[in-house]
């Protein structure tokens, strides 16, 4: 693979990382707030002892569950990211033994 070509894929893929990035910090972010939802509504149906207040809660941990799987998605794209980076980087610089 010629020198142009792996510099043209590593910048591709340096920017794909940069975003992937941005995306979890986002997701860490919506977690966090959606995981404060569920815990307070979890107390409140711990304290109400109704179907209702736990159906609120199983609603709102469902959406913690669906970001936690998101996120995890996300980190197994960025390590992939970082796999694909590193092979590309270690073409463009030759070995210095």
């Amino acid at each position: 693979m010629s020198r142009s070509l792996v510099e043209r894929r590593l910048s591709d893929v340096t920017k794909r990382l940069r975003k992937a990035r941005e995306e979890l910090s986002v997701v860490d972010e919506q977690r966090a707030h959606f995981a404060e939802t569920a815990d307070d509504l979890r107390i409140r149906a711990l304290v109400a002892e109704t179907p209702g207040a736990e159906k609120e809660f199983r609603e709102a941990q469902k959406h913690v569950d669906a970001m936690d799987r998101s996120r995890n998605e996300l980190a197994k794209h960025i390590a992939d990211l970082q796999r694909s980076q590193d092979e590309l980087l270690e073409r463009l610089v030759p070995d210095a033994k």
